[in-house]
């Protein structure tokens, strides 16, 4: 089966953290070199890099640039001189659960007291880069596996390598949809206001070899009653333990809109995406960024003068309208509690509950 594979948005080399440039596809291809944990930070804060994995992939790489640099200024005191850096990066953007999950990852590193610790730091964020490469092919094959030979899909966002250690999640189940000719199709929404969908996905599945057609958001509902798509697949920054689902704003519509059509809704992300913490999605933090990137579009004001405008860059998904949540742990079909505490207990991949 061909990969379809062959992007990497996020690289480290001779000691300095490389970013695919996002804000510049598909005109320009340019990696932004980071050489500290501040420049990480604005680099995750002003959409240089985006996507719940790849943020968390990308904040453990600026705990190595961060050690490695107060290291080399103060040796006696660089575990108190890190922690501005590690609070920065926390504070980067607040609903992907994932950055908060890999800077725990490294801070428990920083716990062990290890001889070489920026050696030691660097390991670990390169294991959770592999990981996150790794699980993004598990859940390939299981999300492919359930969609129907024949088939066309939608997507939402960008949920592909641009937005993961490699791979994908959703974008993932499709490019291995894809690979094993089920897809007759693959649609991507624009995605407003920073039209990651014909920006992103749609550069990056070209670049794979992969047909997309793009819509805007407001078309999905008159895509869906034509019949020509069976499944939504989207992905996820942070999925309570109900299975509610936050994502980029207009899921929940799409969500509204294939359940209303009798089309399949599926969320693909990784384990490190689900929150067992947060009981349901009403206790998810939502970010709300400014007004310009609905009133201008690439620095040009396209709004008329005095507008004002609300931009939350997710919503929620109530559990009750996901058809499957694929994990690299496995699938919780019509997810429940009960089922996404089995899912997230289970050591191994396809189990599903």
């Amino acid at each position: 089966m061909t990969e379809h594979d062959s992007i990497r948005a996020i690289r480290w080399q001779d000691h300095a953290l490389l970013l695919l440039d996002q804000r510049k596809l598909p005109t320009e291809v340019t990696y932004l070199e980071c050489h500290s944990a501040p420049q990480v930070a604005d680099a995750i804060r002003d959409m240089v890099v985006r996507g719940a994995p790849a943020i968390g992939i990308t904040a453990a790489y600026g705990v190595v640039l961060a050690a490695r640099e107060h290291i080399a200024r103060a040796a006696a005191d660089w575990r108190q001189a890190i922690a501005p850096d590690l609070a920065l990066l926390a504070e980067a953007r607040p609903t992907a659960i994932n950055l908060a999950w890999a800077l725990a990852r490294m801070r428990r590193v920083l716990e062990m007291n290890v001889p070489a610790p920026v050696d030691t730091l660097l390991q670990e964020a390169r294991q959770i880069h592999a990981d996150d490469i790794n699980a993004n092919r598990q859940m390939g094959q299981l999300g492919a596996a359930l969609i129907e030979p024949g088939s066309a899909v939608l997507t939402h966002c960008n949920t592909g390598s641009l937005a993961t250690g490699g791979f994908g999640t959703a974008l993932g189940v499709i490019r291995q949809a894809w690979g094993e000719s089920r897809l007759t199709g693959v649609y991507a929404d624009e995605t407003r206001p920073w039209l990651q969908g014909s920006r992103l996905t749609a550069w990056e599945l070209l670049q794979d070899g992969i047909p997309v057609d793009l819509i805007v958001e407001g078309a999905a509902a008159a895509l869906m009653q034509t019949g020509r798509i069976k499944w939504v697949v989207v992905g996820s920054d942070r999925i309570a333990a109900n299975g509610d689902v936050a994502n980029k704003i207009g899921t929940c519509a799409l969500a509204v809109n294939a359940r209303y059509y009798g089309v399949k809704f599926m969320v693909v992300a990784p384990a490190s995406t689900v929150d067992m913490e947060t009981a349901s999605g009403t206790d998810i933090p939502i970010e709300v960024r400014g007004a310009e990137e609905i009133l201008t579009l690439a620095g040009q004001p396209i709004a008329a003068a005095g507008a004002g405008a609300w931009n939350p860059v997710f919503d929620i998904t109530p559990a009750e309208l996901v058809d499957a949540i694929v994990t690299e742990r496995g699938v919780v079909h019509r997810p429940t509690r009960a089922g996404m505490q089995t899912m997230m207990a289970a050591s191994k991949p396809a189990q599903s509950q």
